[in-house]
């Protein structure tokens, strides 16, 4: 049985990593797949193909997530192209990692714009959509640092703190309109970023983590699928940790 057949799924900076991870997994149950990216390259060309591989109707969309007005223009595309719109996923993100005795306006800002003001711009641009509909699933990536804080990462770590707040108010707000809104926090996932760490560093922090390995982007979309299916319909405003023991 497919979980997700015949939902139309908005995924945020799904180009590669996470949101490119749950992108094939919401496809691999039916889903029809919108998916965002500040370019749509030839990286984000071939995650839509991989997609398309999956026989689901599926389009790439190049749009600056922390725009208001690129997001809700790319919003109402999508609608264009899609009819509705079922499940969002808030993961566009960046790190511009400093100790706040270095950190700049720069990146203190523009780790908030793109981390927690696209996720406003979303849920903005698709709140009255998913009210006309009388349900829908929205999904906050944030992090396990979001809940415990970490040195050198002030500005990451108030970017997906903020992520949770947003959710659980959402959830109040719209949930007698059947939309649910909720979080996931991952941990020491293998991505991207965590592959340019040294060994040292990775096997120090594998030892704090009680599963005693990292997570895979496998497991965050694993999760991001029961929250976005019926299997999670009486699940609203909650935080999963995905950080295989890390926030026990």
């Amino acid at each position: 049985m497919e979980l997700l057949k015949g939902k139309v799924a908005l995924i945020t900076g799904a180009a590669r990593g996470i949101g490119k991870a749950i992108a094939l997994r919401f496809a691999q149950e039916g889903a029809s797949i919108a998916f965002t990216d500040l370019i749509i390259d030839q990286t984000a060309q071939e995650t839509l193909l991989e997609i398309e591989a999956c026989n689901v109707k599926a389009r790439a969309y190049q749009s600056n997530a922390a725009s208001y007005d690129e997001t809700h223009a790319t919003v109402e595309k999508i609608m264009e192209d899609f009819g509705r719109i079922d499940i969002l996923v808030n993961n566009a993100g960046i790190t511009r990692d400093d100790l706040m005795l270095r950190m700049t306006e720069q990146k203190w800002d523009s780790v908030i714009e793109v981390n927690l003001k696209s996720a406003f711009n979303f849920i903005h641009a698709l709140t009255p959509i998913m009210s006309r509909q009388r349900g829908g699933s929205i999904i906050n990536m944030s992090s396990v640092v979001g809940k415990s804080g970490n040195a050198g990462q002030c500005n990451y770590s108030a970017s997906k703190a903020g992520l949770i707040g947003l959710a659980k108010s959402i959830a109040k707000e719209m949930g007698s309109r059947g939309i649910r809104a909720n979080c996931i926090a991952p941990g020491f996932i293998t991505s991207e970023m965590t592959a340019k760490l040294s060994e040292e560093i990775r096997e120090a922090w594998i030892k704090t983590i009680p599963l005693r390995r990292a997570g895979t982007v496998e497991d965050v979309a694993n999760v991001a699928l029961f929250l976005a299916s019926d299997l999670s319909s009486y699940v609203t405003g909650q935080v999963i940790n995905c950080c295989g023991g890390m926030e026990c």
